[in-house]
């Protein structure tokens, strides 16, 4: 695609574009990305400049693509005179370079004229990251910063200071870039659409008899109607009930039973059992009581309806029928009509007289005027963004895409590459294959697909109580000391150190030499354990047995006799022949053994490397299937990377990623260990194999000739002696 000549390198297992230009990252477009080797990445947990990636991530969604990378490539290049600037990685811009040809360059040029004006450094000839930076920080905290949301400290009329921040306390604000709460336009629109809603719904209600009954004590009025209506109505129906069916009389005034469980209790006029209770006694036909006689949860409530609805609309009285209940709430029926239609609900709070004047007066122009100030300022801000945007572009693009378009720092081994976090320290190994994890649980999920050993590790740091969790891969040395729980110290890209513990570990072959001894020691540790365990039931055994002879020895002595001694178990003859069978059948295997060793002469030491490869072999093969497939794809890929390449992390690489303590080189070494454990004697160990050789001799019959007859093998093991002459076939003469 595209008239592009590329350039390819060999490496982890795949061919890698080499990007070292800045024509090569204008021409990106051009490289199909079945080539590249990531396809996304995230913005967190990369060890790159964290503003430059939140400037690339043009979408917010915490993850930067191709397609903003191919942008941002285009976009510098159009805003630079020299696109070849990309590839220097100068944190300095310089002014010359910008492009003043084009109406976004002239603004970009303006703007770092201006930053540099007010750093008191006019007429110089670049500006850095770091002042680009600080410029737009300035101007952010500004009253007026181009962001399109104003705060109340924006408006010099302290009235209009108020209005600003009633508009934030009621629609809830916006962010500015300042870091305080503003408004914008679409919220001041929005608040004084509420406000003349309010108004109007107000003004509906002014001078109607039918919604204020009781003028301004109608609202007081609705509120103790509305705390008992559930209450009232349900009395009344209950009388209804009674007058229908006397038999209903006793249920609907509640069973003597029910009042058992709270008398049993401290009682108090608000216990919500007793408020489930009926108002008042029930009886057919009979009117409500608002003062006495009635249930003393309910008494407070009913005499303020009483005095604030009773007495107001139907004067004095000491109870009301069914008949005066529904003409009260007949009179209010109109309030609560009204009530129901309410509009402009988010302003309510400021009180009706407030929201009149803001909506009567010229409030509204006064905040219109402050959102015009703030776009103003717009383009001044776009430009200092975009002078940001552009300083940080040269100095890091053409890092990050050899970093995602290709892993040459990986590979390189000159640098960190950006995923790697840093280095642990433990078991005198360093591990260099460091990745960040935000949850362990998921990325432990697609981990072992990578075919590394991996730790994973929560880091600590104690002072300041911040947490990290990473995950190490180890490539190098064995797995014999590696395990939960181990402590080790890893310091990240900055150089500050953290208290590491191990608390996962994913399990897989590190080198084929680790391989090769691996069923060794695990033959070892079989061993050890099945010694640990007999050595354990024995002394259990002996533990019970003294326990026994104890407890016998204090029973006898309590009561003055002693129990006769058990007779010792007999010995089963078929157990007695099962092991003969086993001890002949292990005899004869390593006969067998032994005879086919020594038998093959002066060939015996490739006999002997024939049988540990025999041993060590399958092992071997295994690790080296799974060393072939070791892959750094589904580690970053756990880490929320869309790697496009299988990269390998063969053994030659894996030896670099892990570092394997060495003594510095012209230092001097002192063997002379004062606790070390005494050596055996070369004589021993002579004596041990002439011995074990001179038996072997002797099975296979080399020695008969030597030895008296009744010493021979033959003699001794019989039919059963290798050297034994083989019997006549029958019928033979």
């Amino acid at each position: 695609m595209g008239n592009k000549k590329w350039s390819f390198v060999r490496a982890g297992g795949f061919d890698q574009v080499m990007l070292t230009t800045g024509a090569d990252l204008l021409a990106l477009d051009q490289l199909d990305q079945k080539l590249w080797v990531a396809l996304a990445c995230p913005v967190k947990g990369l060890e790159f400049d964290a503003r430059t990636l939140e400037l690339l991530d043009t979408e917010k969604d915490g993850r930067i693509r191709a397609s903003e990378l191919l942008a941002a490539c285009k976009w510098a290049g159009s805003v630079l005179k020299d696109p070849e600037d990309l590839a220097k990685g100068s944190a300095e811009l310089r002014l010359a370079s910008i492009k003043d040809s084009a109406e976004e360059g002239r603004h970009i040029l303006a703007a770092a004229k201006a930053v540099l004006e007010s750093a008191g450094k006019a007429g110089s000839a670049s500006i850095s990251v770091a002042e680009a930076t600080e410029g737009r920080k300035i101007f952010e905290q500004r009253a007026f910063n181009g962001d399109g949301v104003v705060i109340p400290d924006a408006a010099q009329d302290p009235a209009v200071q108020r209005a600003a921040a009633d508009v934030v306390t009621c629609l809830g604000g916006t962010l500015d870039r300042s870091g305080k709460q503003g408004f914008t336009a679409a919220q001041l629109e929005l608040f004084f659409t509420e406000a003349t809603a309010y108004v109007e719904w107000l003004n509906k209600a002014e001078g109607k008899a039918d919604i204020w009954p009781l003028k301004e004590a109608t609202a007081d009025a609705v509120a103790a109607l509305t705390a008992v209506k559930a209450k009232v109505d349900d009395y009344f129906a209950r009388c209804r009930l009674a007058a229908f069916d006397a038999r209903a009389l006793g249920a609907v005034n509640r069973e003597e039973k029910e009042y058992l469980p709270i008398a049993a209790q401290d009682l108090t006029m608000a216990a919500p059992e007793l408020a489930a209770f009926p108002l008042a006694h029930v009886e057919g036909g009979r009117a409500l009581r608002l003062h006495e006689g009635v249930n003393p949860a309910w008494k407070d409530a009913l005499s303020t309806f009483a005095n604030k609805v009773v007495t107001p609309l139907l004067g004095e009285r000491e109870q009301i029928s069914e008949a005066e209940w529904l003409h009260l709430r007949s009179r209010l029926d109109g309030y609560h009509a009204w009530q129901a239609e309410k509009a402009g609900a988010r302003v309510e709070a400021l009180g009706a007289e407030a929201v009149k004047a803001l909506v009567g007066g010229s409030m509204r122009a006064a905040l219109e005027a402050l959102l015009a100030k703030e776009a103003e300022q717009e383009p001044v801000a776009s430009s200092l963004i975009a002078l940001e945007r552009l300083a940080r572009y040269q100095r890091d693009l053409l890092a990050l895409a050899n970093n995602f378009v290709a892993f040459k720092d990986f590979y390189e081994r000159k640098r960190p590459a950006v995923f790697q976090v840093g280095t642990l320290y433990l078991d005198q190994r360093s591990c260099e294959l460091c990745l960040r994890v935000d949850d362990a649980g998921k990325h432990a999920a697609m981990a072992p697909y990578a075919g590394a050993y991996l730790a994973y590790c929560d880091c600590v740091r104690p002072a300041s109580g911040e947490k990290l969790t990473i995950a190490a891969a180890f490539t190098n040395g064995d797995t014999d000391n590696l395990m939960v729980g181990r402590n080790g110290v890893f310091y990240d890209r900055q150089g500050v150190d953290w208290d590491a513990t191990i608390t996962k570990i994913i399990d897989n072959p590190i080198s084929i030499r680790q391989a090769f001894w691996s069923p060794y020691k695990k033959l070892l540790r079989f061993v050890e354990e099945q010694v640990n365990k007999r050595v354990a039931a024995a002394d259990s055994a002996a533990n019970a047995k003294l326990t026994g002879s104890a407890t016998e020895v204090a029973k006898a002595a309590d009561t003055g006799k002693a129990e006769p001694p058990k007779p010792p178990k007999g010995v089963d003859i078929g157990t007695v022949a099962a092991l003969g069978v086993a001890v002949g059948g292990i005899t004869a295997a390593l006969g067998a053994l032994l005879a086919g060793f020594f038998g093959l002469g002066m060939w015996m030491p490739l006999g002997f490397l024939a049988l540990m490869l025999a041993i060590s072999g399958p092992s071997m093969a295994i690790a080296w299937l799974k060393l072939r497939r070791r892959n750094l794809a589904p580690l970053l890929d756990a880490a929320g990377w869309a790697v496009n390449a299988r990269a390998r992390l063969n053994v030659p690489l894996g030896a670099s990623l892990t570092k394997l303590a060495v003594l510095p080189p012209g230092s001097s070494r002192n063997l002379s260990d004062p606790f070390a454990e005494k050596p055996r004697r070369w004589g021993v160990w002579f004596i041990v194999v002439v011995l074990l050789g001179l038996a072997g001799g002797w099975y296979l019959g080399k020695l008969d000739h030597l030895l008296p007859t009744p010493a021979k093998s033959v003699t001794v093991l019989g039919s059963s002696a290798p050297a034994a002459p083989a019997a006549a076939p029958a019928g033979a003469k």
